[in-house]
């Protein structure tokens, strides 16, 4: 399944960044770099769906893809040496 989830990257001021987003505040992680707080923000969000699964809780309308097979505009951040 594909998801489209904006996500809030905020640097900490002894380093690393904490990741929020605005769709779903129950996703909250961190990391000590871009890379890693990116791969937790994956499983952070494995996390979230499976807890909104066991409620029975479904997932904002606009967080799933209808369409995996359409293009899929997406943004993202690289960091380069």
């Amino acid at each position: 399944m594909l998801y489209k989830i904006p996500l809030l990257l905020s640097p900490q001021p002894e380093g690393g960044f904490t990741v929020t987003s605005p769709l779903l505040p129950e996703l909250v992680t961190e990391g000590d770099s871009l890379e890693e707080a990116l791969a937790n923000a994956r499983d952070a969000l494995a996390a979230v769906v499976e807890a909104y699964e066991e409620l029975g809780r479904p997932l904002p309308a606009n967080a799933r893809l209808a369409d995996a097979n359409s293009p899929l505009w997406v943004e993202t951040v690289v960091a380069m040496p």
